[in-house]
């Protein structure tokens, strides 16, 4: 079995898949990839909205958004994974998750649906894929002909940049 949270999943009342159970991911795109993180690391998902650049942010926030008086760190999920940045577009969304004790924006660049994926069709990750590391990766789900890389949201800021993030006074 996998070393991920996906070892005991919860289904949603009644579903259930042959065998198993059912993991329930959200699922997008960057670049030409499709990821997929579990729903409950999702609190909700906007449309991209103009990001205010803090000065002396941590390198890894691109700045912050107002979202109903609140204000998010955000972050690119494409500079974070050492990717090409891409012009942001109509598709482009904004995955709201708590990471630390913060409420961070993920910069994606389009969202796709919500998908249930038996268990007995998720994978461990290989090494490396699509030039994202394993850190981040908690598995590979076969959908049809289509690959999920499924994401830890968590995971991608460290444990320092965990406690620069819920260091910052964004109130």
């Amino acid at each position: 079995m996998l070393n991920m949270p996906y070892d005991k999943p919860k289904a949603a009342a009644g579903e259930k898949h042959l065998s198993g159970e059912l993991i329930q991911v959200v699922s997008f795109h960057l670049g030409n990839e499709e990821y997929g993180v579990d729903i409950s690391q999702v609190q909700e998902i906007i449309r991209m909205v103009e990001i205010t650049h803090v000065p002396r942010a941590p390198h890894f926030m691109e700045g912050v958004i107002n979202l109903r008086g609140q204000l998010i760190p955000i972050i690119d999920l494409r500079t974070r994974f050492s990717m090409q940045r891409a012009e942001h577009t109509k598709s482009t969304r904004i995955v709201v998750t708590e990471i630390g004790s913060k409420r961070v924006g993920i910069v994606v660049d389009s969202v796709s649906e919500v998908l249930n994926i038996p268990l007995e069709q998720v994978e461990g990750a290989p090494d490396m894929i699509a030039g994202v590391g394993t850190e981040y990766i908690q598995g590979v789900g076969k959908v049809n002909d289509r690959l999920i890389i499924l994401l830890d949201l968590t995971m991608v800021i460290t444990g320092e940049e965990k406690s620069e993030l819920d260091s910052l006074d964004l109130a």
